[in-house]
């Protein structure tokens, strides 16, 4: 697709965090003209009933969830909808001609008895979930640009994915040990009210939740066995931070070959995100912060080498409303459109 051509996008769910984020980077994309924004108990409603604070910005006001309506006014449409909804609706609109990139976890697994398993949803779309690419540029690109729907990834996979693929790519660990201890700010729990969330519960207060359970689990098994060539198990453990947004991911591997060191790790790790503008390694000894990804599409990462241990150690620091959702959903779209892979993207943040 030329780069001067504008494609008319829609959002279904557009009134929960991760709506409102891709309404906030389309309205700044160049070639991105908003045409749909989807809801069903706010349909009707101004968007800015919602969001007041984009009341002075142009937009639709928010429309019934109609296949018809929403493939008549879009060549694209992002589906933030909950788990277990977006496979019901996908497939009218792939066949009425839309692109579509989907932020639930419905297509992103190859395995749909293993969406079944941890979802608890029955699924008859094989056919069309067949034809889905896991949408983490840094290991998907080319496939990607050749997509009509895209399973957009988890923001915790997503953090933990970038810090692992080298390693596994390479084979330089013993992928069975590895441990993914992350963090994640309370708009990772989206917009609507839990108990968990609340000021006076989450203030003050850091906790694990999801233990040897969490969703996100199977999702980083997938690719992580899929690098390595057989079945992985990782252990992952999420825990809640009372910070608004990012993640902080600590992931943890025995070395295959121990004579390596950081440096090594270091000029792998170069090599292999070299194309991926939004993977951005640190100096040695210079460890990611949350602050620095917030409200960016960026991702920090950090190697280190215990020799005493053998163990490799990676931290990872995203967004997780932006290239942990929203903003690598964009970052599809671009990939999907033939557009440089950073237009539209915040690049820097505000600090502190």
């Amino acid at each position: 697709m030329s780069a001067s051509e504008t494609v008319r996008v829609g959002i279904v769910g557009a009134s929960g965090y991760g709506g409102l984020q891709l309404v906030r980077l389309l309205l700044e994309h160049p070639h991105v003209e908003l045409t749909y924004l989807g809801g069903d108990s706010s349909a009707g409603k101004p968007y800015s009933s919602i969001y007041p604070h984009l009341g002075h910005r142009t937009l639709p006001d928010i429309a019934p969830i109609e296949p018809d309506l929403i493939g008549d006014l879009c060549d694209v449409v992002f589906l933030g909808l909950p788990n277990g909804i977006a496979c019901d609706l996908a497939p009218q609109l792939l066949a009425k001609g839309c692109k579509v990139l989907d932020l639930s976890a419905d297509y992103r697994f190859q395995d749909l008895a293993t969406y079944e398993a941890w979802y608890g949803k029955s699924r008859s779309d094989g056919e069309v979930a067949a034809t889905a690419v896991y949408g983490l540029p840094e290991l998907h690109r080319d496939a990607i640009a050749k997509a009509s729907l895209i399973g957009c990834p988890g923001c915790y996979p997503t953090a933990s994915l970038l810090a692992l693929l080298p390693l596994l790519k390479q084979g330089l660990i013993f992928p069975e040990t590895t441990i993914i201890d992350a963090k994640s700010g309370t708009s990772g729990g989206g917009r609507q009210a839990k108990t968990n969330l609340l000021l006076a519960e989450a203030e003050g207060s850091f906790s694990a939740y999801g233990v040897a359970s969490h969703r996100h689990t199977p999702e980083i098994e997938q690719t992580c066995s899929a690098l390595a060539g057989h079945e992985v198990r990782v252990q992952f453990t999420p825990h809640l931070v009372p910070m608004p947004r990012g993640i902080l991911s600590t992931v943890y591997a025995t070395m295959r070959d121990p004579g390596l060191v950081r440096d090594d790790l270091r000029t792998i790790y170069n090599a292999f995100y070299r194309n991926s503008p939004w993977v951005r390694l640190l100096p040695s000894g210079t460890l990611p912060q949350t602050k620095w990804a917030v409200g960016t599409n960026a991702c920090y990462l950090a190697v280190e080498v215990d020799q005493r241990t053998d163990r490799v150690i990676v931290l990872s620091a995203i967004d997780n409303l932006l290239k942990g959702q929203s903003g690598q959903a964009v970052q599809c779209l671009n990939i999907m459109m033939g557009w440089d892979e950073t237009l539209g993207l915040p690049n820097m943040g505000f600090y502190p």
